[in-house]
């Protein structure tokens, strides 16, 4: 447990003054006496740019997502009683309607969940129709096809697999009936929501989700133009899909007319469309899979294992940072130095070249060697970093050779198009359970279709579009019934001594979430800050190509430095999605401190 609250410049209560408002609000929910002007709780921050957050003190729950609405769903749940897991879902629901460019019913999701005693990580990942091939996103000449070729239409949907992972998880740990989760979603599909400025931007600046006519009629005006910011968005198609799923289980939707309007939507786009069908989506099953667990320091790292590579591939980056003394890399004034961000830089490079070269889904393809353990041996990582030099970047890195791989393991390297539309919740309950759930349908607006008020998904894409290349098959190439390899990482920390709840944290942001969370990570076990603090720390990186900065936040005299090591700068827009909770004290009274992202419409609540 983190014994002080570090506290950023923006915090406008004092630690004494926060403890006061923690120990005697009466109910109250923190998140508005975190010193935020009004306006700023009732109205989401703009699709671009920065709002400065605070973060929010709670002493009993909290949760934390990527729309203030969402977040009261619940908040609402956890009022009620409920778990983190009835929390996490009906705030799942909501931003289905509230966010669907990011995540909804028509999607999937990884969430790692810890009851108060054990971790479990439930798989929610869609699948491959029954009838795709290797070469679903190839031409006849076996070419790769475009980015939209690919997104655009119902080839790249996958059979969405959250309700019934969230069904799963509920069975096994709920308290509150499934049909109250529900209530939140439903009152506001009938009563409508305002449109908030991202959802405003985003409908604006995309050219495809319009040319579907449902989509089309409801996102957009009788002129053709995105409804405007606090425009009141009712959904009552998404009102009656819910209430038939309150009332009848997620079966509904599996085994319905919801499954067969889906296959009749995939089947029925007029220029591309999809194999998938009803039948696939009844045959849908989540998974609980064994959680990616792994020492850090004085900390233990619970992640996403498999056909996520987010938990291996943050699991290896910090292996490798284990071997330095990250503390002396701290930033001193809130960016990280040109030292820091060549170390980080280059472990990632390392990282991401084994992902590219053995993650997939292992229900289809093994991992390489001894499995996990090789990937995650000490000894292996130990090697992998002694080839971070300190005066130049090594360019390109090759993937390693786990303990227990035969030299003639030969696989290819996936090319798949992973898009940065995702969303994440984090919540804790009163009962000592926590979650960590990151869930998506993949780009924005996912394959551009609507149907019965949702958004389908366009997950198949996370699939290499080349089956082989001169090195052997591509371990993440389309398979029938597989689930395409992820990069989300939603991430559990304990303390290795005590086995206490340290913190939640996770990401959208495709295949940037192993960097984001990587960064949240060493930024609140290594350099002392506190979540918020972490997550609103620029973000940087390598994903085995340039190295990466975010647009405005690293001075040019840094960006010199690079260049003089041998780094391939690339400036632009790296618009993490970050939601974390951590365990703290304040003068001896634990709380709990929710983060989120400043980049975002995010926030956190809880008493």
């Amino acid at each position: 447990m983190k014994s002080t609250l570090s506290t950023p410049a923006s915090f406008s209560l004092t630690l004494s003054a926060l403890l006061a408002a923690t120990l005697f609000a009466g109910g109250t929910a923190l998140a508005q006496d975190a010193g935020r002007p009004a306006a700023l709780q009732q109205q989401p921050e703009s699709a671009s740019g920065w709002s400065e957050k605070a973060g929010w003190p709670a002493r009993k729950y909290m949760v934390a997502a990527a729309n203030p609405l969402a977040v009261e769903a619940g908040y609402e749940m956890l009022k009620q009683g409920g778990t983190a897991i009835d929390a996490g879902i009906a705030t799942q629901l909501v931003l289905t309607l509230v966010e669907p460019q990011s995540s909804g019913i028509g999607g999937g999701a990884f969430l790692v969940y810890y009851d108060g005693k054990k971790t479990h990580a439930y798989d929610g990942r869609e699948t491959a129709p029954s009838k795709a091939t290797e070469h679903l996103f190839q031409h006849p000449d076996g070419t790769p096809l475009s980015r939209t070729e690919g997104i655009v239409g119902g080839r790249s949907t996958g059979a969405p697999g959250v309700l019934r992972m969230l069904a799963l998880a509920h069975k096994e740990h709920g308290k509150l009936p499934w049909k109250t989760l529900f209530a939140p979603a439903i009152r506001l599909s009938e009563q409508g929501f305002k449109v908030s400025p991202r959802l405003h931007g985003l409908l604006a600046g995309d050219a495809y989700i319009r040319k579907d006519p449902t989509a089309r009629a409801y996102f957009y005006g009788p002129e053709g133009q995105p409804w405007p910011v606090g425009h009141l968005l009712k959904n009552p198609e998404l009102a009656k899909t819910l209430h038939e799923i309150a009332d009848g289980g997620a079966e509904v939707f599996y085994t319905g007319r919801i499954a067969r309007d889906i296959e009749a939507k995939v089947k029925s786009h007029p220029t591309n469309p999809g194999l998938l069908t009803a039948a696939d989506i009844a045959a849908y099953r989540p998974k609980e899979r064994d959680p990616v667990c792994s020492d850090y320091r004085t900390y233990v790292i619970c992640g996403m294992p498999p056909p996520s590579s987010g938990g291996i591939a943050v699991a290896q980056m910090l292996g490798m940072f284990e071997t330095r003394d990250m503390k002396a890399l701290a930033p001193t004034n809130g960016v990280p130095s040109a030292d820091a961000v060549h170390v980080f830089s280059e472990v990632g490079r390392l990282a991401y070249a084994d992902r590219d070269r053995y993650a997939a889904d292992t229900d289809f393809v093994p991992l390489p060697g001894r499995g996990l353990p090789a990937l995650l041996d000490k000894t292996y990582l130990a090697q992998r970093a002694s080839l971070v030099k300190d005066d130049r970047s090594m360019g390109k890195a090759p993937p390693g050779n786990p303990p227990g791989v035969d030299m003639a393991w030969n696989w290819g390297l996936d090319n798949s198009i992973e898009a940065h539309s995702t969303s994440h919740v984090v919540a804790v309950d009163q009962y000592g359970a926590g979650l960590s759930m990151t869930t998506s349908v993949e780009d924005a607006f996912g394959s551009r279709q609507m149907v019965d008020g949702f958004i389908l998904n366009n997950q198949l894409t996370d699939f290499s579009f080349d089956s082989k290349d001169a090195n052997g098959p591509i371990a993440n190439r389309v398979e029938p019934g597989k689930r395409p390899r992820s990069a989300m990482s939603p991430t559990i920390v304990f303390d290795k001594q005590t086995g206490r709840f340290v913190e939640a944290i996770g990401s959208p942001g495709g295949p940037l979430i192993i960097n984001y969370v990587a960064k949240v990570l060493v930024g609140t076990l290594d350099w002392d800050l506190n979540m918020q603090q972490a997550i609103a720390l620029p973000n940087f990186g390598s994903r085995n190509g340039p190295t990466e900065l975010e647009a405005g936040r690293f001075p040019a005299s840094e960006i010199a430095a690079l260049k003089a090591r041998g780094h391939t700068i690339r400036i632009g827009d790296q618009t993490s999605g970050l939601q974390g909770i951590e365990r703290i004290q304040v003068g001896g009274v634990p709380l709990w401190f929710g983060g989120a992202d400043p980049r975002r419409e995010g926030v956190a609540k809880g008493d």
